[in-house]
């Protein structure tokens, strides 16, 4: 979503099968029997957490089926779960986790069809993993150790047009890749969508059994299928920064590896698709608002919001680059769409000095825009902000108390977020007070729940 609501003015030895040598592992950290165990547990949470993507993605290159990658991977984790805490930390976690998901898939393949012509490919492609986990290399530069991390046909954009394939429903090509691809749980899916959590999970397995069923290529599409796929894929790209740059849920305020993940895909796409404008204003949207990142958080991670951020510490580069991509999509003359606008709006804030030299009249008037392309209860609550900062609190209130009467966003705590400072201002103290806390009650983030209980306990005691 745009800011404006929650910016919210996220020895040597036996090799077993899969494994890696004592000498070539990292012995776990901490000199305590029960520090060891749970050094390796630790890494192994880390690295599935930084790169289970990259893994799925290779597997599901591999064997050509992304249920059976999954599968394959999540084998491979829990052997991790066992081995790591047990004999110590691989070399090269990673590599130790797509090598034995590898093997995981061939005993699959084995177990499928024999030693068929596929597992002989499968067997003789076995020097990339094994050549990181302590297996002999086979010689040369093996292509599949080249991790270029911006090719075309990245693993991981390929693992999101795959899952944003036409044969699945927008909805469950969304969760799916924020599954695959994000590394999200269907908890923070859910809650990303306001959905019950069973619901996503129903979502996720049906998706994976349509493309299996429909025998879906794991590839980047030819050029005339990407127009179809592309629309999902942003939205996928969108949904997943939009996790990173504000997490639905947990400690922290931000999970910006999630948010510079979805960064580094929304680079490579653009360069992928350079005709299409909303690529690049995607581009400019997660740019421009991750210029603000390293003012967003206090020394024990704190959420600031934006009115009390050191604007010095905002990422001018960042800046640069997000007005330049949102200058290619305006060039292209076809008008704004929404991630074009919202990109505008994230403009008009990284380049005024103050919030109160904000141009807050033309956010009102690009929310408006957005509202007219893109409608939503969230697109109206953040131009609720905006009319509040340009014309004041009462005719913003007016469009809050209208979303409430038509029962948006139930269930939510951005709107009696934004109720409660209205009213805030409006000196009705108590009835902000109530909102303020029933805000508090439903917010996920613990450091966003922080700041609304601060602000309702700032507001002192009910009077009477």
């Amino acid at each position: 979503m745009a800011q404006g609501a929650r910016d919210r003015v996220s020895g040597a030895g036996e090799v077993p099968d899969g494994g890696t040598p004592a000498a070539a592992r990292t012995p776990a950290a901490g000199g305590g029997p029960q520090e060891g165990p749970a050094a390796g547990r630790r890494a192994v949470e880390a690295t599935w957490r930084i790169e289970s993507a990259r893994i799925v993605g290779a597997l599901a290159r591999y064997t050509g089926d992304l249920a059976l990658a999954e599968d394959v991977a999540s084998e491979a984790l829990a052997e991790a779960l066992v081995s790591w805490p047990r004999d110590g930390v691989p070399r090269d976690p990673t590599a130790w986790l797509l090598a034995t998901g590898r093997r995981r898939a061939i005993d699959a393949f084995r177990r499928r069809a024999g030693r068929d012509v596929r597992y002989a490919a499968f067997a003789r492609d076995l020097g990339e993993g094994g050549a990181h986990a302590g297996a002999a290399h086979s010689g040369g530069d093996h292509p599949d150790l080249l991790w270029d991390p911006d090719r075309i046909d990245d693993d991981k954009l390929a693992l999101i047009f795959t899952a944003c394939h036409p044969v699945l429903s927008k909805e469950a090509r969304v969760a799916l890749t924020l599954r695959v691809v994000g590394g999200l749980t269907s908890e923070e899916i859910a809650r990303a969508f306001l959905v019950p959590t069973p619901t996503i999970q129903a979502r996720i397995t049906r998706a994976k059994k349509a493309l299996g069923a429909a025998r879906v290529p794991f590839e980047v599409p030819p050029a005339a299928e990407r127009a179809v796929r592309l629309g999902s894929v942003l939205n996928v790209l969108y949904v997943i920064f939009t996790e990173g740059s504000s997490a639905s849920a947990g400690g922290d305020w931000m999970r910006t590896d999630l948010a510079r993940e979805a960064i580094r895909l929304a680079r490579v796409l653009s360069r992928l698709v350079p005709q299409e404008p909303e690529a690049a204003s995607l581009l400019a949207l997660l740019e421009l608002t991750a210029a603000r990142f390293p003012a967003r958080t206090g020394p024990d991670g704190e959420a600031i919001l934006l009115a009390d951020q050191d604007r010095r510490r905002w990422d001018t580069a960042a800046i640069r680059r997000g007005r330049a991509a949102l200058a290619r999509a305006v060039a292209a003359g076809r008008g704004l769409g929404p991630y074009g606008l919202q990109a505008a709006i994230a403009e008009q804030h990284d380049v005024a000095a103050s919030v109160e030299d904000t141009d807050w009249a033309r956010i009102v008037r690009l929310y408006e825009a957005l509202g007219r392309v893109a409608p939503s209860p969230v697109v109206d609550l953040n131009r609720a902000v905006a009319v509040s900062m340009a014309s004041g609190p009462g005719p913003a209130l007016e469009i809050v108390d209208a979303l409430a009467a038509a029962g948006a966003l139930a269930g939510s705590y951005l709107l009696p977020s934004v109720r409660g400072e209205l009213l805030s201002r409006l000196g009705r103290v108590d009835e902000a007070r109530r909102e303020l806390e029933l805000a508090a009650q439903r917010c996920g983030n613990e450091r966003e729940r922080a700041v609304l209980e601060s602000k309702a306990a700032a507001l002192g005691e009910p009077s009477g």
